[in-house]
């Protein structure tokens, strides 16, 4: 397994990601356990999650994908250092806002360091911009739990250009440490947010970037190709805003380098991801064995410059 430096936080990550939020919400412990073993023993290490999964759930408050990780760890007695454990902080968690306040990230980080029974948190992210919050605040914060051991190294969600760069230059007029990983969401669908100015600074910058939706919603399997495929489904309604020209532009692509590799769309579709020279490696979801077997085949998957260029402009 060919591991990627995650920009300069001196954490290495596999190229791909798996992503917890499914843990609690479409799969129950036991499968998380299974899918969280074959991830493993696949040579993977990364596993991102938020102390808000699955809060969404009927019945559940958030913290329950921490829980299932946690429980895993300690099960598993796998090795500390071969996993790298990426979670957030600064949802509402029921104090009625996005809070990146010191005072609330030194608490939130005790929760999920129980929740996840391990000592420390190797990347923990800014999961929202808090408005109401000098990022001077928020950094200190950070900076504070990378000196207690707490915390190996920590980043952002969901910042655009303009808000990466007040926040660098908030940390250099402060003398604090500088977000170090960047988690946007960026797939061959929803580009825009990612793609110019934003890739271009985190390059520029070196910061590691981990993209959420990586496979949008699921809608990137080629599963759901109508309305009536959506029926009935856990993401159905969420996939229904890829029905349109451009959606199907991108699934006759994908159906075409399918044709060509053998591979399977989803697999094609995070290789496109890979293959970008400002992605160090896309989160994915399995919710069973093989859709999992099928997501870990993306990181042998080399495109040609001339199937990349197709999915280009497909979702261009």
């Amino acid at each position: 397994m060919q591991f990627r430096p995650l920009g300069k936080t001196g954490l290495s990550i596999a190229p791909l990601v798996f992503g917890g939020n499914v843990f609690g919400w479409t799969a129950d412990e036991k499968t998380s356990f299974d899918l969280l073993d074959a991830f493993t023993d696949a040579g993977f290490n990364a596993i991102d999650t938020a102390d808000v999964y699955s809060s969404w759930v009927p019945g559940n408050k958030g913290g329950e994908s921490e829980t299932i990780i946690g429980k895993w760890l300690k099960r598993t007695g796998v090795a500390r250092d071969k996993v790298v454990i990426i979670t957030k902080v600064g949802s509402d968690m029921g104090q009625g806002r996005r809070d990146l306040r010191k005072s609330w990230i030194l608490e939130e980080v005790e929760a999920s360091l129980k929740r996840l029974q391990t000592d420390h948190i190797d990347l923990y992210l800014s999961h929202w911009p808090d408005d109401a919050t000098p990022y001077e605040e928020t950094l200190e914060a950070h900076a504070s739990l990378v000196a207690a051991g707490k915390v190996r190294a920590f980043g952002a969600s969901n910042l655009d250009a303009n808000q990466l760069q007040a926040s660098f230059d908030a940390a250099d007029k402060a003398g604090l440490p500088r977000y170090g990983v960047l988690q946007p969401e960026y797939n061959l669908y929803d580009r825009d947010g990612f793609e110019g100015a934003l890739a271009d600074l985190c390059r520029k910058e070196d910061i590691g970037v981990i993209t959420y939706f990586s496979l949008a919603s699921g809608f990137l399997t080629g599963k759901y190709r109508s309305k009536a495929d959506t029926e009935g489904t856990a993401r159905g309604e969420a996939v229904q805003r890829y029905l349109d020209d451009k959606g199907q532009r991108i699934l006759a692509a994908l159906d075409q380098v399918a044709a060509e590799t053998g591979a399977k769309p989803a697999e094609i579709a995070l290789a496109w991801l890979m293959a970008k020279p400002a992605v160090t490696a896309p989160i994915a979801s399995a919710t069973g064995l093989s859709q999992l077997a099928s997501l870990t085949k993306a990181a042998s998957l080399s495109l040609s410059a001339d199937q990349v260029a197709l999915l280009d402009r497909a979702g261009a």
